[in-house]
């Protein structure tokens, strides 16, 4: 695999590009080290909102003449919004670097925010908000992050609040890019058919003139904990069950993943074999890790029953509990092994590639070799596991439930079946 390499502009701005041989096609994008915790209470949504607004029109560019100009060389544009990171990014062929490198500039420095075009969009915004509150699978996830960080911009969810969204204008959105949207808190990654040089050239050309900015750093993380339920009349319980974890630098961050993917991370994981297997409880239980500047989270998420959930919980309960005093030697190798494989089988794709290091750039400050994360991995051994387990699960938890919730036992009871 061949080594990013990096430059940095004058500015500030970031470049970082990862060449792969054989391929014909480049994915490229620009990664801004702001989110949702960036937002003040009142703006709640800012993020995700100004994310939409980008591709709606810019000084040179109408909203339709961004999408038919990308299409028209087959290509593919899109953004996402998270808590901490909003990404912008393209998939084009080889030829077409250029034109994608000149839309993600234009979008990212002239936009202008029309207002009739924003009308529209807070409806496409409160349709998505509608959705994802009908849909308990994710609803259920807002739930529990409110409560683990409740009254904090880590909190708060990525879409917004309706009410909010609704009275958002033009100026909060523009305030708000003016603000964050400096050139040292942006990368840009390219991965794929490209030439690092040649990709330096057109962001100095295209990006040069951005102006750097002071980062705002936001409010440090408090987690909270508790339980958050919501009796609604729906077919499962939704449950999640979480505990205060760490973030992307701390030592234990690596045997945190291999504990994630023992405890829940595939068909055959603990929770996978325990609850669905041989107790035939839920369809659907994994684990996983949320990972941020200044700590992280460790969640199991269940869709149950509302006669099972009386058996899963002591179920869940007891083999959280267990898991750091019975550790195998065969199940760290399986983790292990599938934590490499997922690695290695996602940097086979340069959208994967590109992400993977502007995401490294931003957390880092330079892109990690998978050769070094690698080795991070394979130094994860049972000690380390253990020793993690314990420390994330006799923390106080986050418990959160969706749904027909009369049997759910207590959280107080919960607290007693995970005391050590």
């Amino acid at each position: 695999m061949s080594v990013p390499q990096v430059t940095t502009l004058p500015n500030g701005l970031r470049v970082v590009t990862d060449r792969m041989e054989g391929v014909e096609t480049a994915s490229i994008g620009v990664w801004v080290d702001v989110g949702t915790r960036n937002e003040p209470a009142e703006i709640n949504g800012v993020a995700h909102l100004l994310e939409h607004m980008a591709f709606k029109g810019t000084e040179r560019r109408s909203a339709r003449a961004i999408a038919e100009e990308i299409e028209t060389v087959g290509g593919h544009l899109n953004a996402y919004t998270s808590r901490e990171h909003t990404a912008y990014y393209a998939r084009i062929l080889q030829a077409d670097v250029p034109l994608a490198v000149d839309i993600l500039s234009d979008i990212l420095q002239h936009s202008v925010f029309d207002a009739e075009e924003l009308q529209r969009e807070r409806t496409v915004i409160l349709q998505e908000i509608g959705q994802a509150l009908d849909t308990p699978d994710d609803l259920i996830f807002d739930l529990f992050q409110e409560q683990a960080y409740p009254d904090q911009g880590l909190g708060r969810p990525v879409l917004g609040q309706a009410e909010i969204i609704r009275t958002i204008g033009r100026g909060a959105i523009a305030d708000y890019m003016g603000t964050h949207y400096g050139a040292a808190r942006m990368v840009l990654s390219a991965a794929g058919a490209v030439e690092h040089d040649r990709i330096v050239d057109l962001a100095a050309e295209r990006f040069g003139a951005l102006r750097n900015k002071p980062a705002i750093a936001p409010e440090a993380a408090r987690y909270i904990g508790g339980e958050r339920r919501d009796d609604k009349d729906l077919e499962q319980v939704h449950l999640v069950l979480g505990f205060p974890s760490v973030g992307y630098a701390d030592p234990d961050y690596y045997a945190a993943s291999v504990l994630s993917t023992l405890v829940g991370g595939g068909m055959s994981s603990r929770l996978f074999q325990e609850i669905r297997e041989k107790r035939g409880l839920v369809y659907t239980i994994y684990a996983f890790g949320a990972a941020y500047g200044d700590g992280g989270l460790f969640g199991i998420y269940a869709g149950t029953g509302e006669d099972e959930v009386t058996e899963l919980m002591p179920a869940l309960c007891d083999s959280l509990v267990e898991t750091a005093d019975s550790l195998t030697e065969a199940e760290i190798l399986r983790t292990r092994a599938q934590l490499k494989a997922s690695l290695l089988m996602g940097l086979e794709s340069s959208s994967s590639r590109a992400e993977h290091f502007a995401n490294h750039m931003l957390i880092y400050g330079r892109p990690l070799s998978s050769a070094e994360i690698v080795r991070q991995i394979e130094a994860v051994d049972s000690i380390a596991v253990a020793r993690v387990a314990r420390r994330i699960f006799q923390a106080p938890p986050t418990f959160a439930a969706l749904g027909p919730i009369g049997n759910v036992e207590s959280y107080d009871r919960i607290v007693g079946r995970l005391a050590p």
